[in-house]
């Protein structure tokens, strides 16, 4: 199953690398946030560029805190408050 495939009007994606949120990294790159999410890492890195996605920006380089991505997931997901 690749990401972005459409099959029976259905987008496929990739099963997320991690299983839980415990395994993950404090800060997240864009890598890891399309890991996390079952996408590519181009869609990971076009996601950190949206506005309103948690993202810190330290010089040229951006990572997302995992709380903060942890709380944007359940926002989107229908899990927040």
């Amino acid at each position: 199953m690749s990401s972005g495939k459409v099959v029976e009007g259905v987008i496929k994606m990739k099963e997320s690398a991690y299983k839980n949120y415990a395994e993950l990294p404090l800060f997240l790159n864009s890598k890891t946030v399309a890991k996390v999410l079952g996408v590519s890492p181009s869609s990971g890195y076009e996601l950190m560029h949206e506005p309103g996605f948690p993202v810190l920006r330290i010089g040229n380089r951006m990572v997302v805190p995992k709380e903060q991505f942890i709380q944007w997931v359940k926002e989107h997901t229908g899990g927040g408050t």
